[in-house]
């Protein structure tokens, strides 16, 4: 009997020995993030939006000015930012049969103001009813909330009244994004 139990002893033995051995490795992952802010016009998803004509065919037209329909922009941005709006040139450039070419100022034609505004900010200065635009930037849009989608509109007014010959009458409106 003896003999049995030494058998026994041995094969308790084997199965400890198969224990598994285990290894571990590490390794950091590091999110290196800038800031970031882009500005585009949802109707063309790029910063160009699609020109905006402003169309005077009576008389009307002339008298009570022609308002554009809204033009939306839209912010993505990983911080708070504001938005400023000013013209490319203080008068418009002309193209047309008079010569010698007509010069129209933008401040007191051209006005815009924000019809919408989904960007967790507030209307800066007068921009929630029609001001008149400049070629020096003014506040539109302060403190928005940064993230993914944050949208505003814009709507157009001229009223250039009687002064002015026929012809086609062109400025730039420029948008920036900055982030605070």
């Amino acid at each position: 009997m003896k003999k049995i139990i030494a058998i026994a002893a041995l094969s308790f033995v084997g199965i400890a020995a198969k224990a598994q051995v285990a290894s571990t490795a590490t390794q950091t992952v590091n999110l290196n993030l800038s800031n970031a802010i882009e500005l585009t016009f949802t109707g063309s998803t790029t910063a160009t939006g699609a020109a905006v004509n402003l169309a005077f065919n009576t008389v009307n037209d002339y008298a009570n000015g022609v308002q554009s329909s809204a033009q939306e922009l839209k912010v993505r941005s990983n911080k708070k930012f504001d938005v400023t709006v000013k013209t490319n040139n203080a008068s418009f450039s002309y193209t047309g049969s008079t010569t010698p070419a007509p010069v129209m100022p933008v401040s007191g034609v051209l006005g815009l103001k924000v019809s919408a505004n989904g960007t967790g900010g507030t209307i800066a200065g007068t921009f929630a009813s029609y001001t008149s635009l400049s070629a020096t930037a003014a506040n539109l849009i302060a403190n928005g909330l940064n993230g993914g989608n944050q949208t505003f509109s814009v709507m157009y007014n001229a009223t250039p009244g009687f002064t002015y010959p026929a012809g086609t009458y062109t400025v730039d409106v420029v948008y920036t994004a900055t982030q605070q």
